[in-house]
């Protein structure tokens, strides 16, 4: 009897552990796996870090942890719903734009909150979700595409950046409700463009442009989306 709770003991001390060790490498618990959470929490916070390592000291989202996650939780049946929240400053394009599609191809309903900020490559991943919110004193920035601060000399260069902004700038517009004129007019504000920071949107600018759908905090996003998840139900009775 002794042994037996021995082993309990041991398993559960190494149970915790692994969560623990996931926490610190992925922001992340285990998967849910008891019947009644039916909801999973996918934060992205920081910079999101795509093909090239970021320094140990920044504050970082690896899109090479949040993908398998994001098909764990697709393959899940007791997970009915995503809540995604995002505090990030942007980061590797490609990479985010990876992100956004992922969560925009996912069959169950999946519900974004910006908090603090949700700037640059956050903009499209804070659109892919089935609905979006911003709190009232969150912040988005929209600015072009660049590599760094210099001028680019180089013609093809300038082709790849501008079919880059392309994509982004598309799937925004196909997944929002603002019209590419706009989008691009906020984009390239010359104002903002000479100080390198472009527009930057609080709470409900962003909702007027109609980049992000509501103005709301947690309360709001998790009432949205039991309601997707209970219409996702009756349609499939």
């Amino acid at each position: 009897m002794e042994q037996k709770n021995e082993k309990e003991k041991n398993d559960q001390t190494k149970e915790a552990s692994s969560i623990v060790e996931k926490i610190k490498e992925l922001g992340q618990t285990n998967v849910p796996d008891a019947p009644d959470s039916n909801i999973h929490v996918l934060t992205i916070i920081g910079q999101i870090e795509g093909h090239m390592q970021l320094p140990p000291q920044n504050k970082s989202t690896k899109y090479e942890h949040v993908l398998p996650q994001l098909i764990a939780i697709e393959q899940n049946p007791k997970i009915e719903g995503v809540i995604i929240l995002l505090n990030t400053v942007g980061g590797d394009v490609e990479a985010g734009l990876a992100l956004a599609e992922m969560i925009a191809s996912m069959s169950k309903p999946t519900v974004s909150i910006v908090l603090g900020g949700g700037h640059s490559i956050g903009v499209p991943i804070a659109c892919a979700a089935t609905t979006s919110f911003i709190a009232p004193t969150a912040t988005m920035t929209i600015h072009p595409i660049r590599l760094t601060g210099l001028v680019i000399s180089v013609p093809q260069t300038f082709e790849y950046l501008d079919k880059m902004q392309d994509r982004v700038v598309r799937f925004v517009v196909d997944h929002s409700k603002i019209d590419v004129e706009t989008f691009k007019e906020l984009m390239f504000a010359r104002g903002n463009l000479t100080r390198d920071i472009g527009t930057n949107l609080v709470g409900e600018e962003a909702v007027s442009y109609k980049i992000i759908d509501y103005v709301g905090g947690l309360k709001d996003a998790m009432n949205e989306l039991n309601q997707l998840i209970e219409e996702r139900k009756s349609n499939k009775s």
